[in-house]
């Protein structure tokens, strides 16, 4: 099957759009010390304006209030907004709120459609997800949080750790074991969790490299959260009890992604910077440009982000034309390239910066900080390049002579070329 990765005429003119309108009406709010309150009262015409042209919450479907775009089209869209950590959210798809309303989008009978899921896309509140544990993280079958029935309720009990949003969230998606004896994949449910629900702690903002000074977060945090005999109604859950592992997967592999090509407009736009140095510095007599030892640093990044972003794209155009879990070795593989791809062009850049990229006089800094994290979320690098060679393992079988043993095929290519061999010999 040809791959086709192109967009219409019309496409191509709102991704334009979308370029001078991050430039030069987003980019600029990382420079000001402001607080949530007049974050958003910038921000609230700036969203009028991105649903104005009917890119407010694209990932979804029309009939949820979304764009009703393609993996492909959604992808070349995040590349632009990663650019700016604050875009996702002026165009109604930051994390997690984004994927909260995919997973109800999905999972969600129509109550909480109505009562969650529809005042999530239009802004009005906002989610967390709850999954992590300080005994679960990169194997979710080891979680401990349960949820036990009680007649037309759920008791929950457990600690959750790096609950992103949770401090600044209306509910919480919380995965919660249901059933500790079913297999292990069968044993998780989802269930929504009003926030200022009784026994809900959330505990405070856990300090990381992206944001190690905790409060004034325009953008959210993560959280550790206890939750202590917390009862929410039958009703909350999100599908069917088991259904939280596959729900969960749904709900990963287009923010897989998405993080991908928004890693990608990060990247290009370090890559910018490095090369405005490159030609501006001088240093031993002629500019960086110049130096052999910078050159690689622009042509290593150019093809590293290309082969990220073709890689991309092929996922992204894979799950539009089989669906996320038939394309579960391509998003695996863009979740550990892209985050090592977005590393190193940021490190190339502070390089070539010198002291100046490590300072905070750029945004660098920041964007390297931010960087690491990418190696760890949705899964840690090792968990997928594992899952990648494990499928494309399932692919060979086991042999006592190599395939390709010289002397064997030598054998069998004698046998299959007999006739022609006796005849040279012959007429020698």
């Amino acid at each position: 099957m040809a791959w086709d990765f192109s967009t219409d005429p019309e496409f191509e003119d709102k991704l334009k759009w979308m370029r001078g309108f991050v430039r030069d009406e987003i980019i600029p709010l990382e420079t000001l010390d402001i607080d949530r309150e007049t974050f958003a009262r910038i921000t609230a015409p700036l969203k009028e304006q991105v649903k104005e042209q009917g890119l407010w919450a694209a990932h979804l479907p029309p009939e949820l209030g979304g764009g009703g775009f393609g993996q492909v089209s959604l992808g070349l869209m995040h590349e632009i907004l990663g650019q700016c950590r604050y875009a996702p959210g002026i165009f109604g798809n930051q994390a997690p709120d984004s994927g909260n309303a995919e997973l109800l989008a999905i999972g969600g009978s129509p109550e909480q459609k109505e009562r969650w899921m529809h005042p999530l896309l239009r802004g009005e509140v906002r989610s967390c997800f709850s999954m992590t544990e300080p005994g679960a993280g990169a194997d979710p079958t080891l979680l401990s949080t349960r949820a036990v029935l009680d007649g037309d309720e759920y008791v929950i009990n457990g600690h959750k750790w790096f609950s992103s949003n949770a401090m600044n969230s209306d509910f919480l998606i919380v995965m919660v074991v249901t059933d500790p004896d079913a297999a292990p994949y069968q044993r998780a449910s989802m269930i929504v969790v009003p926030t200022d629900t009784p026994g809900v702690d959330v505990v405070r903002d856990i300090p990381v490299m992206d944001h190690p000074e905790i409060g004034g977060e325009l953008y959210g945090g993560h959280a550790e959260v206890v939750y202590r005999d917390v009862r929410v109604p039958v009703e909350n859950l999100v599908g069917n009890p088991g259904d939280g592992f596959k729900l969960a997967q749904q709900r990963l592999g287009p923010g897989r992604i998405h993080h991908a090509m928004r890693w990608l407009g990060q990247s290009r736009r370090a890559f910018d910077m490095l090369c405005e140095r490159a030609v501006s510095r001088s240093a031993g007599g002629s500019r960086l440009a110049d130096k052999q030892m910078v050159q690689d640093m622009v042509a290593s990044s150019s093809a590293d982000m290309q082969a990220a972003r073709l890689l991309t794209l092929h996922a992204a155009w894979t799950m539009d034309q089989v669906g996320a879990s038939n394309a579960r070795i391509e998003i695996a593989q863009i979740k550990y390239w892209g985050a090592k791809v977005l590393h190193d062009v940021i490190d190339r850049a502070i390089q070539v910066h010198g002291s100046l990229g490590f300072s905070g006089d750029l945004p660098l800094e920041q964007m390297y900080r931010a960087a690491r994290a990418a190696r760890i979320y949705d899964g840690p690098d090792e968990v997928h390049k594992e899952s990648v060679a494990r499928r494309i393992l399932r692919g060979y079988t086991p042999v006592d002579v190599p395939t390709e043993h010289v002397p064997t095929r030598t054998e069998a290519a004698r046998v299959k070329f007999a006739e022609y061999l006796d005849l040279s010999t012959a007429n020698a």
